[in-house]
């Protein structure tokens, strides 16, 4: 399934169904007076969110979504039908925005939830409304209102516990691989990583947490440069970052800083997110070379750090031992 995690549609509402000009015509009823009905209300568009989806890609192709209009009001004083209203699924996670203004409409985060994005118009008044003691037959109607029509962006940001942030080839699909079941393209070479991976980490107690591994993050990816400026609003949501640092760099401090800068760079309060510093791929270096790295980045960067291996399965268990820790703190 292809991942889009940004939309931009134009939602249309139904407009309202115009009220008529009627009168009574019964054969023992004289002068049966107005009884013209009102029109019905247009259909609205609403989304709903639905935990069985992870992509936008239903809106890939249908961009413009109407709802039906009312239907005119009928003699008799009867009121038209109202236009039936649109549900559209989307996943849990989606953000809705005015295309020009950037305005949030709202925030779809829990399974079923819904908001309402476009209201119908109403309908039209019969002439039966404008019956007086000194208007006995009034011939006036009102035409029914145009719904709201709206041009909208969606944006997906995953709901995820923990993310894992860091350089191109820095190990995060193999490391979200092996504490998952998630199967993520890894090879010897950057940006193999195109969309984000989801992979649920069991803890000791059997519930499972939500990891993501986000696609690498390069200097000026807040920005707009490289794949990182299009998926940092998906860990705008977790509650824990792990940044995953190569050991085997030649300046892993340098690669530190350069994440800790985009994160500054984007806001949104990502830099002052509880990060979890994990030096990877030390089986690259010898045991002196790893304890001299260890301490230059803690006395430099000031954060304990975590030394693990993904692909030798080493150092895992410690890791994860202080992800639950921090999420229960939390």
């Amino acid at each position: 399934m292809q991942f889009i995690d940004q939309a931009f549609i134009r939602v249309k509402a139904g407009r309202g169904g115009d009220g008529i000009v009627a009168f009574r015509r019964e054969k023992y009823v004289p002068a049966g007076g107005p009884s013209g009905g009102d029109g019905g209300k247009g259909g609205g568009v609403i989304l709903q969110a639905d935990s069985n989806l992870q992509t936008l890609l239903d809106f890939k192709f249908n961009r413009l979504i109407s709802a039906s209009d009312g239907v005119r009001g009928g003699p008799n004083k009867c009121t038209g039908a109202s236009g039936e209203d649109i549900f559209l699924k989307v996943p849990c996670g989606t953000q809705v925005r005015h295309q020009m203004t950037g305005m949030v409409f709202g925030d779809l985060v829990h399974h079923g939830e819904t908001l309402v994005v476009a209201y119908g118009g109403r309908g039209g008044l019969g002439n039966a409304h404008y019956l007086s003691n000194r208007n006995r037959a009034p011939e006036k109607f009102t035409e029914g209102a145009e719904g709201e029509e709206w041009d909208l962006k969606l944006e997906l940001k995953l709901l995820a516990e923990v993310g894992i942030i860091g350089l191109p080839n820095a190990g995060k699909s193999t490391l979200i691989s092996v504490l998952s079941s998630a199967k993520p393209k890894i090879a010897n070479y950057p940006f193999t990583t195109l969309i984000p991976n989801l992979g649920v980490v069991r803890k000791p107690s059997g519930d499972g947490t939500v990891f993501a591994d986000i696609p690498g993050l390069i200097a000026g990816a807040a920005s707009g440069i490289g794949l990182g400026h299009d998926f940092l609003r998906h860990i705008e949501r977790t509650r824990l970052l792990i940044h995953l640092v190569d050991a085997s760099t030649a300046n892993p401090i340098n690669d530190i800083k350069i994440i800790e800068e985009e994160l500054m760079a984007y806001g949104h309060g990502l830099l002052g997110r509880e990060r979890i510093l994990v030096l990877n791929k030390k089986e690259l270096l010898n045991k002196d070379q790893q304890n001299k790295l260890i301490k230059q980045i803690e006395c430099e960067i000031g954060k304990k750090v975590f030394s693990i291996s993904a692909a030798m399965n080493d150092g895992l268990d410690l890791l994860l031992s202080r992800v639950w820790e921090a999420l229960e703190i939390k």
